[in-house]
C-alpha cells in the first residue's frame, strides 16, 4: 500500500493515509494534491484542507510544527488568538491548534500574498504509523463553520 491518496481513492467517503480511514463530509470537494507532500487536498467551501503524511519519525516534532505554522500568519503568535488543546485516546495522541490573522499564502520559498481575517484550524495525530498532520486554513468565517465537521474527520479514525 502506497503513502499516497488518488483523487478517486478521496472521493468516496474519505482517504486513507498511513493506514487509517479518514472520513470526510461529502460536501467536501477533493482535489489533486498540489504538490507531492500532500496526501489529501480539499476545497471546503472558500477555505482549503490539505494532509501531510511523511512516515513514521519523520515530520518533526508536535511543536516544530506548530510554530511553523503559526509562522505563516503576519502578527506574532501571541495575538493570533491561539488556541492549543490535546487529546489523549488509546492507540493516538491529537493536538489541535487553532489561530486569527493575515495568513502569508504562498509556497514555502517563493513570494507570499497577505490573506487578512484569515484563520488555521490544524490537527497532529500522534500514532504508531507515524504523525499525520491535518491544517486547514482559509477566511475566519469558512474555517470556523467547519469546526464540528474537522474534528469528527481527525477523530473518524478511531470510532
Amino acid at each position: 500500500m502506497t503513502a499516497g491518496v488518488s483523487v478517486a481513492q478521496q472521493k468516496s467517503a474519505g482517504f486513507e493515509v498511513a493506514g487509517r480511514n479518514f472520513k470526510v463530509p461529502a460536501e467536501w470537494k477533493a482535489e489533486q494534491p498540489s504538490s507531492r507532500m500532500r496526501k489529501a487536498q480539499y476545497k471546503v467551501g472558500e477555505a482549503e484542507l490539505v494532509v501531510f503524511f511523511f512516515g513514521k519519525g519523520v515530520g518533526g516534532s508536535v511543536e516544530a510544527n506548530i510554530g511553523r505554522w503559526l509562522g505563516q500568519f503576519k502578527e506574532p503568535k501571541e495575538k493570533l488568538g491561539t488556541k492549543q488543546k490535546e487529546q489523549k485516546l488509546p492507540s493516538a495522541k491529537i493536538t489541535t491548534v487553532t489561530a486569527a490573522g493575515t495568513f502569508m499564502s504562498g509556497s514555502p520559498f517563493g513570494a507570499k500574498v497577505p490573506k487578512p481575517g484569515y484563520a488555521m484550524r490544524a490537527a497532529i495525530i500522534e500514532f504508531d504509523g507515524g504523525p499525520v498532520f491535518i491544517k486547514m486554513t482559509g477566511p475566519r468565517d469558512a474555517v470556523g463553520q467547519t469546526a464540528d465537521a474537522f474534528d469528527k474527520l481527525v477523530r473518524s479514525p478511531f470510532e
